[in-house]
């Protein structure tokens, strides 16, 4: 028999939390996903805070790379959306790259289902693909490379009767890729803008440029989203079905995003409309008023939302858009570095306006600096206005604090930076830990003489990329025009490469018939050989080389594209071109083809590696060997070390004199976080550099220490005495020079340099103060001081780009031998592997392989 109770006189049993801290919860918590495992409280929230808008501010180096990536796994492993269902943008393919890595690590094989984990342009190039007619394209376009685009528009130029020098071509370039960034058609430039090249035609060059893009099946890096944002807006249900596709969007580096990469954003990060109530799209208009004194009237004139005048285009969006779905957007303000190139902060800092009831989450956490440094960033980036704020930490001990060091020239500067590193160095310190950050590219010179002195190895980041050798791209041309014969500016570099008899009145030719037909350069070479225009010989060269492209691309169906380019590098003639020539690089070159060939291996096929070739923007290679990083302060962005150098704090050269004319208190705020990246990229030592005097372009001049060491905080930084020896004395009615005192350098410093200074002084060579000038030039006669013209200019050393020394031979011819013995004073002991003239490769039984100048060694 079963008893009921009355409902009344049941006793209310209350709901059950595990306490915290106790045996449910600890027990629980050892069932969690362990990708969570380690995250401090900011970052889980960062992770798990999945509905709606989300901003992380994420601070250098506080793990914002780990949140991507994780927040990704945990929207998989909660089941929110499947793989494909993800959009996940980044900046660079080196960050693609990490991200895949790790999502690899954590989740398995599930990464390979993210097809929308990529770069913008990759992504964006995959959409236009997809729809290539509606941009008047077919599938296989080709991603045009500057170097390209201003070829391309040099032809039009002349076909417009312009003169290139006085409008470069490249300067009409740079306007195009500007206007692209904002999200302008051609009709859509204000005419003030289109003003500024060739007396008013520059809006009408970059329509030609437009459409001679579509004859040739190409398009160019702005295009790659340009004409996403056009077919978005012109044709609603693809829209609707990317939005509906994209049930996530994460967003890397979101502070360097400009206008277009913000429309393109979000105009996906809507949430889908019905067909029957379409969200309005906004568009520009053409009557815009480019003489509006609105400050950002360049940015955003033209746009209007339901035809309601004034309106800017992100008011226009944010007047117009249907309800916003999952988007994270992580940056950091304080590293927006990059408005130079179109990058706009404000696209950060008006996150909360722009996406309506959205969180913002902190990272300040730092797990990569020393507190002394992360105290003098914060307290300099914190005399900017223009950030939503926040404040680096960390858990770390204080360490060295940065040091402030003044120099009398620059050449000193680099001398006391060269010692600083020998003498780190000699601490156990490697070379791949070191940098020497810059603001300006020509302050490099100096270092790279120094090094080539001592003989340290180092790398210049940013310099020659091996997809920009000549040997390359002419090789990558012929592929090019066997994917695409649209392909006008490929088949116009390799069309007479090697030499076929085809010149440039032939090449003219070519391209008037093509203008006229309105078809591509390859068709318009079909149709001439069929005539008599040509001579019999070029005739002939031009028939055999179409019928070359055409049974390569007839070989292309059945041959492995590995094998293909081999096949096409030989039956042009173009190795045997290098085969036969004769200079000291054609080696080189011909391994450097050989190279090109074995990349394509990672590959499915041709059209596939053409596209990666298009879109790669890392530096591959060199990150093996043991080097000292030399680059600017740019090019730093995302990197750190053990011990970072800034040498240049100075008025007009950081803060840049033409940021600061060009674009007021908007400049000076972005130069300073531009210190502000500089110092975070230190892990434990950072060390400023300044010089009274520096030599740019080849003059002197007298400069004061910048603005921003007087904003760092006294507690946190320690003044400092150069290494480099001074150059205030000597002669010139400066005084003595600690150099003068030999006897207080002794035993310890003994390099061979430094010997010869000593037997030059001891002979009377009256070399003083670290300067090669004789001691003449600082006549004790002069009472107003040095004269700086009279400097005599330094020879420019030996250049190593990414560890490699390109000498230049004296033309001596050395008295050592192949594998000869020897001994340096700074090296030790080794044994000659090459020689180029006075030039040495000597591999040392304890320094390693060293390059050297034959009279810094002796036989052992």
């Amino acid at each position: 028999m079963i008893r009921m109770t009355e409902p009344s006189k049941i006793t209310a049993v209350p709901d059950h939390q595990p306490a915290a801290g106790g045996i449910a919860a600890r027990a629980r918590a050892s069932v969690g996903p362990k990708y969570l495992a380690g995250l401090n409280p900011e970052q889980r929230e960062a992770v798990e805070t999945l509905d709606g808008p989300v901003l992380v501010l994420a601070g250098a180096g506080t793990g914002k790379t780990r949140v991507l990536t994780t927040r990704i796994a945990h929207i998989l492993s909660q089941g929110r959306a499947r793989p494909a269902e993800i959009l996940s943008v980044t900046f660079t393919n080196k960050a693609a790259r990490e991200m895949k890595h790790r999502l690899g690590q954590m989740l398995g094989h599930a990464v390979e289902g993210m097809p929308w984990l990529g770069t913008f342009h990759s992504i964006g190039g995959r959409i236009l693909r997809v729809h290539a007619e509606l941009a008047q394209l077919k599938s296989n376009f080709t991603v045009l490379d500057v170097d390209d685009q201003v070829r391309l528009l040099k032809q039009l130029l002349q076909a417009d009767n312009i003169d290139e020098k006085r409008w470069p071509a490249r300067m009409l370039a740079g306007l195009i890729d500007g206007w692209k960034n904002r999200g302008l058609m051609p009709s859509q430039v204000p005419s003030g803008e289109a003003a500024m090249f060739a007396n008013g035609k520059g809006g009408k060059l970059y329509a030609s440029y437009q459409e001679r893009l579509k004859i040739l099946n190409a398009a160019d890096f702005g295009d790659l989203l340009l004409e996403n944002i056009r077919i978005f807006r012109e044709h609603p249900d693809i829209l609707r079905q990317y939005q509906q596709r994209f049930k996530f969007i994460l967003v890397d580096e979101y502070q360097d995003t400009n206008v277009a990469q913000y429309l393109w954003l979000r105009l996906l990060s809507q949430a889908p409309a019905k067909p029957a109530a379409q969200a309005v799209i906004p568009e520009r208009v053409e009557d815009a008023n480019p003489e509006s004194g609105d400050e950002s009237s360049a940015r955003d004139s033209g746009f209007d939302a339901a035809h309601r005048p004034g309106m800017t285009e992100r008011a226009a969006l944010a007047a117009s858009a249907a309800p916003t779905k999952n988007i994270c957007c992580v940056g950091d303000d304080d590293q927006s570095i990059y408005g130079w190139r179109g990058a706009e902060v404000d696209n950060i800092l008006r996150f909360e306006h722009d996406f309506p009831g959205a969180k913002v989450i902190r990272l300040e956490r730092n797990y990569r600096s020393t507190g002394h440094i992360l105290a003098a960033a914060s307290h300099l980036i914190a005399h900017n206005e223009g950030r939503l704020g926040k404040t680096l930490r960390t858990e770390d001990q204080d360490g060295e604090k940065v040091t402030v060091t003044g120099s009398w020239d620059s050449e000193e500067e680099a001398r006391g930076i060269g010692e600083e590193i020998e003498q780190l160095q000699r601490q156990g310190e490697k070379l791949n830990e070191i940098a020497i950050l810059v603001r300006a590219s020509y302050q490099m010179r100096e270092f790279e003489d120094r090094f080539v002195t001592l003989g340290l190895p180092y790398r210049v980041i940013g310099g020659p990329r091996f997809y920009e050798r000549a040997e390359i791209r002419d090789a990558l041309a012929y592929l090019r025009v066997i994917n695409s014969p649209a392909d006008d500016l490929a088949f116009e570099r390799i069309v007479n490469t090697p030499k076929r008899g085809l010149g440039d009145a032939t090449v003219q030719m070519l391209h008037d018939h093509a203008r006229k037909r309105r078809i591509p350069l390859f068709e318009a070479a079909r149709a001439v050989v069929e005539t008599d225009e040509l001579k019999p010989k070029a005739r002939g060269s031009l028939r055999d080389l179409i019928a070359q492209f055409d049974r390569w691309r007839t070989q292309r169906e059945v041959t492995a594209h590995t094998d293909l380019a081999q096949i096409v590098l030989d039956e042009s003639g173009y190795t045997e071109m290098w085969q036969k020539d004769r200079s000291a690089d054609a080696a080189g070159r011909l391994e450097n083809l050989k190279e090109l060939v074995r990349s394509m291996e990672e590959f499915e096929n041709l059209q596939g590696f053409l596209e990666h070739i298009s879109l790669v923007m890392d530096r591959e290679g060199g990150a093996e060997d043991d080097a000292v990083s030399l680059m600017t302060l740019h090019s730093a962005k995302g990197l750190e070390f053990d011990n970072v150098f800034l040498p240049g704090w100075e008025e007009g050269l950081f803060p840049s004199q033409r940021t600061l004319d060009e674009q007021g208190r908007a400049g000076l705020e972005e130069e300073r976080r531009l210190g502000h990246v500089g110092l975070t990229r230190a892990r434990r030592r950072a060390k400023i550099y300044f010089a009274t005097n520096r030599r740019i372009h080849g003059t002197w001049s007298t400069t004061i220490p910048s603005r921003f060491l007087d904003e760092l905080p006294a507690a946190n930084v320690e003044i400092t005495e150069s290494k480099g020896g001074s150059g205030w004395g000597g002669s010139g009615g400066y005084g003595a020079s600690r150099f003068d005192d030999m006897e207080a350098f002794g035993s310890s410093y003994s390099t061979p340099g430094w010997q010869r200074a000593q037997a030059n002084r001891n002979r009377g060579g009256g070399r003083t103060g670290g300067f090669e000038e004789d001691a003449a030039t600082f006549s004790s006669s002069s009472s107003s001081g040095p004269d700086f013209g009279s400097f005599s200019s330094r020879r420019r050393g030996p250049l190593t780009i990414e560890g490699e020394l390109v000498a230049k031979s004296t033309g001596t011819t050395s008295e050592f031998s192949l594998e000869d013995r020897v001994f340096h004073q700074k090296f030790g002991y080794g044994r000659v592997t090459k020689i180029d003239g006075n030039k040495l490769t000597i591999a040392f039984d304890k320094a390693g392989e060293k390059k050297v100048v034959d009279s810094f060694v002796q036989r052992a």
